[in-house]
């Protein structure tokens, strides 16, 4: 070969003549021989994307015991194991605990691993979208062969509704179009030809050259294989993907934060207090378990699987919103958007071009429904009617009823099949009219006359039906046709339609012209046949929004969430989706950024550019290009969404804190390169589920405070017999442990579940750099945790002064020091009852969200009472726990003083509420 082959079709391809491609690649039109693709298959290897490297199942499930907070768990089981080894008898409670919390531990790895093990599969997503088998020419005759055996010069054969297997140069081209949309974002197909194009022409421009993984929409050709594998533009996009780092999410980072400053915390505190009691001349093994006490009682073990849980819930709740979460801390991610980059075809819009308006007779003709279901109506049909029938007549596109459960759809150029549909809404008879006017010539579309004319017999004379770019079709006009007079195409009436073509435009319409004239015979030339035509009208068209968008831009504006349109297709096109759906208020001028000016621009001048202009709208960009817009927002701080269907989205969607593709009308690769799927592919659906997620994120700082609340409880008390010198703990590991692992996860579940707040969608994004504990989660942990410390120090010192006896005679089978223990315990879990009614709302009163709103946490609390009960009056646990049983006063004492914590709220609440009805 001349050349090298197997290489992304690079400079000199393109600009080549077919003859001289194919002597540089070592092939004819008699395609390869045998041997010789064999040899090539086995010097290039096989036309596929290599898998990635994959981490092993074992290696990602023991991953899940890395996290701090499971060190943390691992490290509090260690410490109760030894406490068991270290009793003298062993205390069979220390050893049955070490037994739960690693239950704990494998639990929370369980349920990471099983929700993160459907890993990014965008290699194998890839190859999914390449077909199985294809046509080639070898040794001279057509052959089919695996997609995999495709190699560098090999002759392939491509036919209307064929997926491309592999780069190639097109050599034939007979009315050929390919819809490039996976790869370039454009959903109109595009037309192809063999004569070179200049190499200053952007390769994926290049309309002599075709891609894998995209499909001929009309036509016939033969091309010849440049590239394969991963030479081609899918290696490409996969290898950008396959190399994008995906970041922590926001909670993730706060969590791994606060799990640090937890760990911390118990480790100095229980050192520092071991330190003082060892100096004070206590025994070795009392005072280590003192010590293991506060420790354990700063660490929240429950939390890990709380928090699994309550995010589980969210996926769940989304799930039913047709929103499918890959991730389970994508939930909370979501909630914290500050900035949605989204595609504009197939994401905002159907991806199916409609008829909208009709020009003729100097008349505006409005065409109602949207789609290719032939449903709607032509105003006034029948001035248009003859237009509308020659336009039909002047297509190579077949519409296709529904089948296999898919809708109407169109094989070949979406434009013609826009054409088809408003022909019948016009209720013009296509294939009576066919047999009527049978076509006898064409003349195909190119890009330097923008025509496309068709000739057909009718009653005995022959005509030339043209259609194409109005101002080529203008230019060639000399008459117009008003109804059913025929007049002579004057300045003024010329500055008529062009004023209509300009207010078409002008609402990014994409418009036509359709003329005709009559021609002496079929084989007529393009001199004839698109010379001295009678112009019929234009025809506006235009891909729809989805209607539920607008609604769902709207209460994403409100939420405030910055909307950024990046797409493949024309500026003006992108400019009037946005206004049409919202993202563009009336009066917005927005700052349209093509890619060549993005290529232009230095990540600082990127950065400066969102931040200097609030409403952006980025066009033809690329791949690269909106990886580059990603990364600018991510550096400017802010949490960013994407949105898109195509493969050419996945590196942006991978890049971004959440990837949201799109789930029926999305490529494998998008979805697989996401961590959210719309299942219904409804924008609307991210409205939904950024809901969600704010509600997600609220309930999570209302189970901390739940938590935190109870350590604030379990905590102060060992710290005042420090100071009073009291020689046991008020509370011991044991019973820290129980109401840790036993009474306070259930709770703390339900509070994961409460729905959304009232206007949650109507407060600003949160500050993605904001702490999740902010210093008013932090006072409200210690306005609640402190008001139940304070009731469970008081009650168990107030009965333990009740025996009138010395702090050092105490022992651990003291009965009145075992009714105090059990009268703190008691007095903690009823305290956190009132606390968890407490903290389901920051501001509205628990009588006005009613108590029984939430039967779920009422249902938790009574399970967490009866196992309180159980270790007040059952002797086994009794033995476990060092409890006494109580007496009815006890427990009316301890509820008595336990609400206090919530009344102490009411009136916090009631408060603020005041001084904010004042300002």
């Amino acid at each position: 070969m001349s050349q090298a082959t197997g290489r992304r079709a690079s400079p000199g391809y393109q600009e080549r003549t077919a003859s001289e491609v194919l002597d540089a690649l070592g092939s004819s039109r008699h395609g390869l021989t045998t041997s010789e693709a064999q040899g090539r298959l086995a010097e290039h290897g096989p036309n596929e994307l290599r898998r990635p490297h994959r981490t092993s199942v074992l290696r990602k499930f023991a991953g899940q015991f890395t996290d701090l907070f499971a060190v943390l768990l691992l490290s509090a089981a260690v410490i109760t194991f030894a406490a068991y080894l270290l009793s003298d008898p062993p205390d069979i409670g220390n050893l049955q605990l070490t037994i739960a919390i690693l239950a704990v531990v494998l639990i929370n790895a369980v349920i990471g691993f099983m929700q993160e093990h459907m890993a990014e599969r965008t290699a194998e997503a890839l190859q999914a979208m390449v077909p199985h088998r294809a046509r080639v020419i070898r040794e001279d005759e057509r052959v089919e062969v695996s997609v995999a055996e495709l190699v560098p010069g090999d002759l392939v054969v491509i036919d209307a509704g064929d997926a491309i297997s592999a780069d190639c140069r097109l050599i034939e081209a007979h009315e050929l179009t390919v819809n490039n949309m996976a790869l370039t974002g454009e959903s109109a197909p595009a037309r192809r030809h063999t004569e070179p194009v200049p190499v200053n022409v952007a390769r994926l421009e290049a309309q002599n050259l075709v891609w894998m993984g995209t499909a001929a929409a009309s036509g016939t050709g033969k091309a010849v294989v440049v590239a394969t594998g991963q030479d081609t533009e899918f290696g490409r996009i996969y290898q950008l993907t396959a190399g994008t780092s995906t970041d922590s999410s926001p909670l993730r980072r706060q969590i791994a934060m606060m799990a640090h400053r937890v760990a911390a915390a118990a480790f100095s505190l229980g050192v520092l207090l071991f330190t003082v009691r060892l100096a004070a001349e206590g025994p070795l093994v009392e005072t280590f378990i003192f010590a293991l006490g506060v420790m354990v009682a700063l660490v929240p073990e429950g939390l890990p699987a709380t928090m699994s849980v309550a995010l589980a819930i969210g996926v769940r709740r989304m799930a039913k919103r047709h929103a499918l979460i890959k991730k389970l801390l994508a939930v909370e991610t979501l909630g914290s958007t500050t900035v949605i980059c989204t595609d504009k075809t197939g994401t905002l819009t159907k991806a199916e071009m409609t008829v909208q308006a009709l020009w003729a007779s100097g008349n505006v003709h409005r065409v109602t429904g949207a789609g290719y279901e032939p449903k709607g109506d032509a105003e006034d049909p029948e001035p248009v009617r003859d237009m509308l029938r020659v336009a039909a007549l002047c297509c190579d596109a077949r519409l296709l009823p529904p089948a296999d459960h898919q809708g109407w759809r169109v094989l070949g150029d979406t434009t013609e099949g826009a054409l088809l549909v408003a022909a019948g809404k016009a209720g013009i008879d296509l294939d009576a009219e066919r047999q009527a006017a049978p076509r006898v010539g064409e003349l195909p579309f190119d890009s330097v006359r923008k025509l496309m004319t068709t000739v057909h017999a009718k009653d005995g004379r022959t005509w030339a039906y043209v259609k194409g770019a109005p101002q080529e079709l203008l230019a060639r006009c000399t008459h117009i046709r008003f109804g059913d007079t025929l007049s002579i195409l004057d300045d003024e009436q010329r500055s008529a339609v062009l004023k209509a073509n300009d207010d078409m435009a002008g609402s990014a319409l994409r418009v036509l012209a359709v003329a005709v004239r009559e021609v002496s015979k079929a084989a007529a030339d393009h001199e004839e046949a698109e010379h001295g035509l009678i112009l019929l009208g234009l025809v506006g068209m235009l891909d729809p929004p989805r209607p539920e968008v607008v609604a769902a831009v709207k209460a994403c504006r409100e939420a405030g969430i910055r909307i950024v349109m990046a797409t493949g297709d024309y500026a003006l096109t992108a400019e009037a989706i946005a206004r049409r759906v919202g993202i563009l208020r009336p009066g917005m001028v927005p700052r349209t950024v093509t890619g060549i000016e993005l290529d232009q621009m230095s990540k600082e001048e990127l950065r400066t550019l969102l931040g200097e202009y609030e409403h952006v709208l980025f066009a033809r960009v690329k791949p690269e290009h909106k990886m580059r817009v990603v990364s600018a927002f991510k550096d400017l701080g802010e949490i960013v969404a994407v949105t898109g269907d195509g493969a050419n989205d996945a590196p942006a969607l991978k890049r971004a804190d959440i990837g949201v593709a799109m789930g029926e009308s999305g490529t494998d690769v998008a979805r697989e390169a996401s961590v959210m799927v719309l299942l219904d592919d409804s924008f609307a659906s991210i409205a939904a589920a950024v809901e969600l997620g704010r509600s997600v994120y609220q309930n999570i700082r209302k189970f901390l405070i739940y938590v935190f609340s109870s350590n604030v409880g379990e905590l102060v008390p060992i710290l005042a017999a420090t100071f009073l010198g009291f020689p046991h703990v008020p509370i011991s590991a044991v019973q820290v442990l129980a109401i840790d692992l036993g009474t306070d996860v259930l709770p703390a579940l339900a509070l994961g579940a409460e729905k959304p707040e009232p206007g949650v969608m109507r407060q600003p994004p949160r500050n993605p750099k904001q702490s999740l504990f902010s210093g008013a989660l932090v006072r409200r942990i210690l306005f609640l945790g402190g008001i139940e410390a304070v009731v469970a120090t008081g009650i168990f010192f107030w009965h333990v002064t009740s025996a009138v006896i010395p702090f050092a005679e105490f022992t651990e089978d003291n009965p009145i020091y075992r009714e105090a223990l059990t009268m703190a315990h008691l007095a903690i879990i009823m305290s956190q009852v009132f606390v968890g009614l407490a903290v389901r709302s920051d501001r509205i009163s628990i009588f006005r969200l009613g108590l029984l709103s939430n039967p779920h946490y009422l249902v938790a609390q009574a399970i967490g009472l009866i196992l309180m009960a159980g270790i007040c009056y059952l002797p086994p646990l009794q033995d476990v726990f060092n409890t006494k049983a109580l007496s009815f006063t006890d427990w009316l004492l301890v509820l008595a003083l336990s609400s206090l914590v919530l009344v102490a709220d009411e009136i916090r609440k009631a408060v603020l509420n005041r001084k904010e009805a004042t300002r």
